[in-house]
């Protein structure tokens, strides 16, 4: 079976803009086959997870339809580009709850101390990550708060690690911020409360 056309994709579309009724069940209709055989294409996707992922896809679609814009993508481009990113974000959090499992300290790995970090610098960072791990915190934000105690500053990976739709560069930017600055200060109530168990 051959990939919706733009066309179709398009017609589409603006019966969602307009909210007409039956649009969404015309959308997961038309969608669902194609999305799920694409990502079946990626090693390691289940046909759950791509059914889920291609769900999900069509769904955040139903809720944002706006984000769509068709002088860039097939309107089949757009929805696969959601779906791969559901598809990667349940892989990553089927992985980093099997390295939890196996080692409940795991998380730790995944910052590498700097080669002249003390001994106690090291101590302080463990606690930190213990503390962090054990906080019940979403994936993707674990995956921020990695890149940021490594020092990366780029809003693309911030976004992509936070699983972000699409959106423009302004609006990535915003929600970014607003991410960060939310784990930031996860983060230094953490260690806030590390200082007061010391005292």
């Amino acid at each position: 079976m051959t990939s919706p056309s733009r066309k179709r994709g398009w017609n589409l579309h603006e019966r969602m803009m307009s909210h007409d009724p039956t649009a969404t069940l015309d959308v997961f209709m038309t969608f669902m086959g194609p999305l799920v055989r694409a990502l079946e294409r990626n090693p390691g996707c289940s046909h759950d997870d791509a059914n889920d992922s291609a769900i999900d896809a069509v769904l955040h679609y139903r809720d944002n339809p706006g984000l769509y814009e068709e002088q860039k993508s097939s309107l089949v481009t757009f929805l696969t580009f959601i779906a791969r990113r559901k598809a990667q974000d349940r892989f990553r959090s089927a992985s980093a709850r099997t390295r939890r499992e196996q080692d409940p300290r795991a998380f730790v790995e995944l910052l590498p101390s700097a080669p002249n970090m003390s001994l106690e610098e090291h101590v302080d960072l463990r606690r930190t990550v213990e503390r962090i791990e054990g906080a019940g915190l979403a994936e993707r934000d674990l995956a921020c708060i990695r890149l940021l105690l490594l020092g990366v500053r780029s809003t693309e990976q911030l976004a992509e690690a936070l699983n972000l739709p699409p959106l423009s560069l302004e609006e990535m930017r915003r929600e970014v911020k607003r991410h960060t600055d939310r784990l930031k200060k996860r983060l230094k109530s953490l260690c806030k409360e590390d200082t007061d168990d010391e005292s």
